[in-house]
């Protein structure tokens, strides 16, 4: 006779399996529709690949997603194993705003990838999906001792984890440069918060992460072992990143309001944080450097950490297994800290490693002469004309600035 515990593990495999399953049956009729309507995505300035290659396989995560997640809870009610520990309708609650936040991003995605949609647009959508994902209840209420700032006031918190969730949301869309790199780090980010999940008794937000993982394990060997010469290799587009950065930022917030029937406190919120700390770093850092040089944070270059690693002298292959680490390395570092230290102490260490890694970087890339990180008006208008425009602008105001 099984245990009521052992069939919430066989349901959360079987969820994982599945969507692995169907994630075999449906990539390859993508690659399949994408080569036959010329659906793809050609190189420019600022991409690394050098052929022509579909960017539709993030079509495949939200619908996938949603069949396997809600089949997989009808299942469980239908075959007398219902959901337990949990209040039924605040969470049936939070997973209809989080499916409305997720529909309206994966439409802009597609759109977007079919098309091309202004970043403004995008941006706007954004804020409207992670509003209607903080309605549901899933807010920032403390910061966890960050700068010594423990529980906050919801006109606080509401703002901040607005942001927050745009914020990895891009994080995710902007990390997104080379063969497997958004997907592995996401691959990474949601096995980990699985198990802290699982760890907590909360196996309906397990299922969520472990039926994304699924569907995403597919997507990462095709990504990365794919032929593009054979037609089997395809990215992930605007559609895909976007999915993956919002169900990450709903975890990651889930897991760090920390309600009674938790344990751990502050360090589910340090660990679910480290397992996106690389991308969130690496869009800091770019944007202030951006800043720094009169340029728009929101103009595309040749500075994130895989150009950067390309431009020191490495082979992509090396750049994304370089990456991974780096991003293991933080998350089993701040996983050990969290217990021991302050989460402002932890974040200052992370910084301070983080900024020590770009100058090593930044010391081979002089070393190997490998260019400048901007990219040239003309080259930016023949894929982005709206950012060009805006670059040309802002570099005509430097010059009458100066005159």
């Amino acid at each position: 006779m099984l245990t009521p515990e052992t069939v919430k593990y066989l349901f959360m495999a079987a969820a994982f399996l599945l969507a692995v399953i169907l994630g075999m049956i449906l990539i390859p009729n993508i690659l399949f529709i994408s080569y036959k309507k010329k659906l793809f995505d050609v190189p420019d300035a600022r991409k690394l690949h050098k052929t022509p290659v579909p960017r539709l396989g993030g079509i495949s995560f939200f619908p996938i997603i949603l069949i396997v997640f809600l089949l997989n809870i009808a299942l469980r009610y239908f075959t007398g194993y219902p959901l337990s520990g949990i209040d039924p309708e605040q969470t049936a609650l939070e997973f209809m705003f989080l499916f409305a936040g997720l529909t309206m991003l994966y439409l802009v995605g597609e759109a977007d990838d079919l098309v091309g949609v202004g970043y403004r647009y995008k941006f706007l959508i954004q804020i409207i999906a992670a509003g209607i994902m903080v309605i549901s209840g899933n807010w920032l209420h403390s910061l966890g001792g960050l700068f010594g700032l423990y529980e906050i006031p919801a006109w606080a918190g509401v703002p901040v984890t607005i942001f927050i969730i745009v914020f990895i949301t891009n994080a995710i869309n902007l990390i997104d440069g080379i063969d497997g790199l958004a997907s592995g780090l996401c691959c990474i980010a949601l096995a980990v918060l699985a198990s802290i999940l699982i760890a907590n008794v909360e196996y309906v937000y397990a299922t969520l992460a472990l039926v994304t993982l699924g569907i995403l394990v597919v997507f990462w060997f095709y990504n990365v072992f794919g032929n593009e010469r054979k037609g089997h290799k395809l990215f992930m587009g605007d559609t895909g990143s976007l999915t993956l950065g919002y169900i990450l930022s709903y975890l990651v917030i889930h897991l760090s309001i920390s309600p009674e029937y938790k344990t751990g406190g502050a360090m589910n919120m340090i660990i679910a944080f480290s397992t996106l700390l690389v991308p969130m770093l690496d869009v800091v850092r770019v944007s202030l450097h951006r800043i720094r040089k009169g340029r728009s944070p929101f103009l595309p270059d040749k500075n994130h950490i895989h150009h950067k690693l390309i431009r020191a002298g490495m082979r992509m292959r090396s750049v994304l297994i370089t990456i991974l680490l780096t991003d293991i390395f933080f998350i089993a570092m701040n996983i050990l800290l969290a217990d021991r230290i302050n989460l402002t102490f932890i974040l200052i260490i992370d910084v301070i490693l983080w900024t020590a890694f770009q100058l090593v970087i930044n010391h081979y890339i002089r070393k190997n002469g490998g260019g400048p990180s901007y990219i040239p008006p003309e080259e930016l208008a023949k894929t982005e004309p709206e950012l060009a425009k805006e670059l040309k602008k802002r570099q005509g105001n430097n010059t009458n600035s100066k005159i």
